[in-house]
């Protein structure tokens, strides 16, 4: 039971992990180009609140993953 919502944890966090770094803004632009990420101009383009807390939810769900990735596989039996 316990390696089922820790597997369930870790698959949430890695899908929540994938979409929080696909909204990262990086050369090129990315997913965040969608949702208004890539209509800042010149001096508007530096850290933004937006992407402090962006970056802040994206290093919360990698320690959840890698956290649950590690305690499932000391589990292994």
């Amino acid at each position: 039971m316990l390696n089922a919502i820790l597997i369930a944890i870790d698959v949430a966090s890695a899908l929540v992990l994938i979409f929080l770094i696909l909204l990262h803004s990086g050369r090129g632009g990315g997913l965040s180009d969608m949702f208004g990420g890539g209509q800042l101009g010149g001096s508007m383009a530096g850290s933004t609140v937006v992407e402090r807390n962006l970056d802040r939810l994206t290093v919360i769900a990698a320690i959840i993953f890698i956290f649950s990735s590690v305690i499932l596989a000391l589990r292994v039996d």
